[in-house]
């Protein structure tokens, strides 16, 4: 039985990223459910590497922070100052003095990047035992990359970067990735032959491919087989553009697994989604986070859901959830908004205008318009009338609330919690409830019985369009003639 190969993954985060302008370290900047640097990683995974080293530097403590939650197995390595990629895998290196067998080199800033194409880079590497093996791409523009230079017969002759690039050599169209594999041995001691003569005063890791072709190693090119997968990240525009290609990505994934998503260009989805054939995406839909959506449920439009779950058959419109569970054939929306702890059950349902919070809805329970409903629970088929607020917050606690089975809330009601409603109960509407009300009583709780001042229209408001009206309907005239 053959043993597995010996692999280390050395990822470059420490630059500054000055043309993001942004007091957050570029590689952490967020693409549809993980970091720049998170993506990265996940395609690095395909290396199956004893160990990850990310060489940190500019804004070390935030990145550190970040891999210690996505990828705590990574191991943090400084790059203190700057002085260039060959520098800084060298650091990388030093780190892990037992790595042996095959290096990998990744920057930080290239999200689109498939862990199948990892694979299929150190697959060739290791089968034609070559020395290093550098990943190119074919582009249209070549302006701001490094080229790669090939010899007579078609082989690598050396990289090189633009800044130091020959007219000529500028115009070759085949660049550099910045993603290469090495043989740990080789690339060693070609570390230790680097210089910095060159326009930016730096050691460049790409120098190593000539070093390694002037004593005769074995070196090559491996073409990436889609050339988005090899684009970085420079400023926040580069950023936009990656997403949009991302998302795109994303959506022909889920809508060839079996997914409606009625208008691609206004869907965004999480990279972290779980989706089901059948569930339906309509437009202007953000899925975010660990959310996920069942068959047959239908998102959107206008709703953004945050590490939300959806059940099989639910409706969610025009709303915005985090956080929440909404149970098979559930309904939600217009314009509601669910926020972290809501836990609605089958076929229950959130109307307009409702925001609840940290409570449960059980079977077929409904809310449907113009309520808050905070820390509460709602028995299966109770029925929770417009306009009810559940006052859950004195200032300093916060209380809970029970509706039982079957009970019945009338409009414009105030629950003020701790408070128990029984099952079967009813609240008439307009009420003020701030004790329980026992199973299958009324409970009235009214400021005064209504009054009517008779005349009040004509004594306050003389001269007005009411009085007016009110003058003609006791005359027996209830009819309002058209305005002049």
């Amino acid at each position: 039985m053959s043993q597995a190969p010996r692999r280390t993954v050395v990822v470059l985060a420490a630059g500054e990223g000055k043309r993001m302008k942004s007091a957050t370290p570029k590689v952490l900047h967020p693409l549809l459910g993980r970091s720049l640097l998170g993506h990265v990683l996940v395609a690095a995974g395909a290396a199956e590497a004893e160990q990850t080293v990310v060489v940190v530097g500019h804004q070390a403590d935030q990145v550190r922070e970040h891999l210690a939650e996505v990828a705590p197995a990574a191991v943090p390595v400084l790059q203190a100052v700057q002085n260039g990629t060959g520098h800084a895998v060298r650091i990388a290196l030093d780190a892990v003095p037992e790595a042996a067998g095959t290096v990998v080199v990744l920057n930080g800033d290239v999200p689109l990047l498939r862990a199948e194409t990892v694979a299929r880079l150190i697959g060739e590497h290791e089968s034609a035992s070559r020395a290093a093996t550098v990943l190119a791409a074919a582009v249209d523009d070549p302006a701001g990359l490094g080229r790669i230079v090939r010899d007579a017969g078609g082989g690598l002759a050396r990289i090189v970067e633009e800044r130091d690039a020959s007219a000529e050599e500028r115009a070759i169209r085949e660049i550099n990735a910045g993603i290469y594999v090495f043989d740990v041995s080789s690339l060693r001691e070609a570390l230790g032959k680097l210089s910095t003569d060159n326009d930016q005063g730096e050691e460049y890791l790409t120098d190593v491919f000539g070093l390694l072709v002037e004593v005769g190693s074995p070196v090559g090119v491996f073409v990436a087989p889609d050339a988005d997968e090899t684009l970085g990240v420079n400023d926040r525009a580069q950023l936009a553009e990656l997403r949009a290609l991302l998302r795109d990505r994303v959506n022909t994934a889920w809508m060839r697994s079996g997914v409606s998503i009625l208008d691609p260009a206004t869907a965004w989805i999480d990279v972290t989604v779980s989706l089901e054939p059948d569930a339906v995406i309509d437009q202007n839909t953000q899925l975010r986070g660990t959310s996920s959506v069942a068959s047959g449920a239908v998102i959107g439009p206008d709703t953004t859901l945050i590490d939300t779950s959806v059940g099989e058959g639910a409706t969610v419109l025009r709303a915005h959830a985090v956080g929440a569970e909404i149970g098979a054939q559930a309904s939600v929306g217009p314009f509601s908004y669910l926020r972290p702890g809501t836990r609605l059950g089958r076929k229950s349902k959130i109307g307009g205008f409702v925001e609840a919070k940290n409570s449960e809805l059980g079977e077929g329970a409904k809310v449907p318009h113009l309520s808050y409903v905070g820390d509460a629970t709602i028995g299966a088929r109770a029925n929770v009338g417009a306009g009810t607020i559940v006052a859950n917050y004195d200032g300093v606690r916060k209380s809970r609330t029970t509706i039982g089975e079957a009970a019945f809330v009338g409009s414009d009601t105030v629950l003020i919690a701790p408070v128990e409603v029984g099952p079967g109960a009813y609240v008439a509407a307009g009420s003020t409830i701030a004790s329980d009300v026992p199973p299958g009583s009324l409970g009235v709780a009214r400021a005064q019985q209504q009054r009517n001042v008779e005349g009040w229209t004509a004594k306050r408001r003389p001269g007005t369009p009411s009085a007016e009206a009110a003058e003609r309907a006791s005359a027996g005239d209830g009819e309002v003639s058209e305005a002049e």
